[in-house]
């Protein structure tokens, strides 16, 4: 009796396990987000207390993420994966048992510890599995829950807030997490590896400490960047991110290959996503800001408002990514940041204390359809080339200069809209959004026009950045071709190393 041999999965079935598998992942993220004063509410803590629940997930998340290239290296991708959703899911059953705001802040440190090393791993599976000219159709499917999940996490919130209990938050995740690591060991390929260096021991101690306190600094700027409590942290990010980057120059296999970012696609892309990335996703703090604080609707009104953005960010993510594949990313990728500007534009000169709800939720899904045509695309330019060995280092580098970008432009718009909230409307002292969420209805229907005039302040940093996205592209991709007229990398003639 002969013993069948098991057919490979093909690239269709690894990019929907991974699918499965890192679902949970950002919209656990944004989840969490509308549920921030319930939880002080039952807990006892004060709002600065409790608002380490998002912080302690982020800064767990941002610390791991750099070692993610050593990490997959040494034990593979398939393993990495795995044990990252596990951990994830064992946290998030944690955080719902948990007992006291002591426990729940330390067990989604747990998750976010986990939840980490998920999407780098998660792009270096879905890369390995198909050659460069087939890698942005699998791209755009596995960035679904990274677009869509900021959208849909605030209404999947504000409903289980409503009808049921905060706990629920978390404990969706339990089968969530089990189907993923049951799909994963059963479809997941053990993929080679190649000779791993040793681990990069001062690299380890520079940036991992870097991107914590660069996070840190930032989420302490809600009205400020001049206070302490913001300089010192960010500051002394910066100078470990200078000190990694002379170290990781000079150094033979450093924790992260930043010489990566000299080939000019590479490069490119990441700046554009830096500037791109940041801008939207500091938007997206903005719109459930406005439908709550200044229209005064509740958490799951304001998500099912902002639904409309998310099924069509999803769309587009779709024919972006085949797209991407068949023509050259320029006009690709450009015309979704113009797209993308235009209606982030529209949407902040639209904002009044009575705009028509649906000429808004039509304005809004315009925009998130541009940026459909942006990210993920611009993911797959940026790792296309890589050789095999190169992806873990590419797409960490990616999630690092996202995670970064984010959060300083996330701070950036909470400084600004304070800011403006704190020049029109000095009764709200330094309470600002907070102030407006507690108000009685005669006092938002007076503070409305005002604080409304204050989000359109705060939208124009979002939009000066994708403005700056829109030159980057013009200049990297101005002479690239497709995918399909290249058919070997195209990179390193294009950018070679001083």
């Amino acid at each position: 009796m002969t013993s069948r041999l098991r057919r490979p999965p093909s690239p269709m079935t690894i990019v929907l396990t991974v699918i499965a598998g890192t679902l949970m992942i950002p919209i656990d993220i944004t989840i969490v987000a509308v549920a921030i004063t319930r939880l002080s509410q039952e807990t006892g803590a004060s709002l600065p207390v409790i608002q380490w629940v998002a912080t302690g997930y982020t800064l767990a998340l941002a610390t791991v993420i750099p070692a993610a290239a050593w990490t997959i290296s040494r034990f593979g991708a398939r393993q990495v994966f795995l044990t990252a959703i596990g951990v994830f899911t064992i946290g998030s059953g944690l955080v719902a048992a948990s007992w006291n705001v002591e426990s729940l802040i330390a067990f989604r440190v747990l998750q976010g510890l986990g939840g980490g090393f998920v999407m780098p791993a998660a792009m270096t599976l879905t890369l390995r599995s198909a050659p460069p000219e087939e890698r942005g159709r699998l791209m755009a499917l596995m960035g679904l829950p990274v677009l869509v999940g900021p959208v849909f996490g605030p209404v999947l919130g504000g409903w289980l807030l409503d009808t049921m209990s905060w706990r629920w938050m978390f404990l969706i995740n339990l089968p969530l997490g089990l189907i993923g690591l049951a799909l994963g060991l059963r479809n997941l390929p053990r993929l080679p590896n190649g000779p791993t260096a040793r681990l990069d021991v001062r690299g380890l101690l520079l940036l991992p400490p870097a991107m914590a306190l660069l996070v840190l600094g930032t989420s302490f700027a809600e009205d400020t960047l001049l206070a302490a409590e913001v300089l010192v942290p960010i500051g002394a990010g910066v100078v470990l991110i200078a000190l990694f980057v002379r170290h990781a120059l000079r150094s033979v296999a450093p924790l992260l290959d930043i010489r990566l970012l000299s080939r000019r696609l590479t490069g490119g892309s990441a700046a554009l996503l830096v500037c791109f990335a940041g801008g939207y996703f500091g938007s997206m703090i903005l719109v459930p800001l406005y439908w709550q604080a200044v229209r005064g609707e509740s958490a799951t009104t304001a998500g099912l408002l902002m639904a409309p953005a998310g099924i069509a960010a999803g769309i587009m993510i779709q024919v972006s990514g085949r797209l991407i594949d068949r023509f050259p990313p320029l006009p690709v990728i450009g015309s979704g940041i113009v797209v993308s500007t235009l209606g982030f534009v529209a949407l902040a000169l639209q904002l009044s204390a009575d705009a028509p709800m649906l000429a808004l939720a039509v304005t809004h899904a315009v925009a998130t359809s541009g940026a459909g045509f942006v990210m993920l695309p611009t993911m797959t330019v940026a790792t296309r080339y890589l050789e095999d060995s190169a992806i873990p280092a590419g797409s960490t580098l990616i999630n690092v200069l996202n995670q970064v970008a984010t959060a300083l432009c996330t701070a950036g718009v909470s400084v600004l809209l304070a800011a403006a909230l704190s020049s029109r409307l000095p009764g709200l002292a330094g309470d600002g959004v907070g102030a407006l969420s507690a108000a009685s209805p005669a006092e938002l229907a007076a503070a409305a026009p005002l604080a409304a005039e204050a989000m359109r302040v705060a939208f124009w940093l979002p939009v000066a950045m994708m403005t700056v996205s829109a030159v980057i592209a013009l200049v990297v991709f101005r002479r690239t071709p497709s995918a399909q007229a290249v058919p070997v990398d195209p990179q390193p003639a294009a950018a070679a190393v001083d």
